[in-house]
């Protein structure tokens, strides 16, 4: 669970997207299907800390294309 600090820094869908070098389209799919980093929802806002977003790099991190456990989130 993340812990949450004042001087934690949120963005928003699309500079998160840029962040991780994804389209936002795709970190939006991602969201859906619960495979993406965590996020916070808002109102109608979505935010991520980038916290978040780094770690759900390191956990999505592969050593090569034929890794079992996927890509970007997905478990097979």
């Amino acid at each position: 669970m993340t812990q949450i600090t004042p001087q934690q820094e949120y963005v928003r869908t699309r500079a998160a997207a840029r962040y991780l070098s994804l389209s936002h389209r795709t970190l939006e799919k991602l969201r859906v299907t619960g495979n993406g980093p965590q996020y916070f929802k808002m109102g109608r806002a979505v935010l991520y800390a980038i916290g978040d977003l780094d770690l759900w790099l390191a956990e999505n991190r592969r050593r090569s294309t034929s890794d079992i456990r996927g890509g970007l989130g997905r478990t097979v």
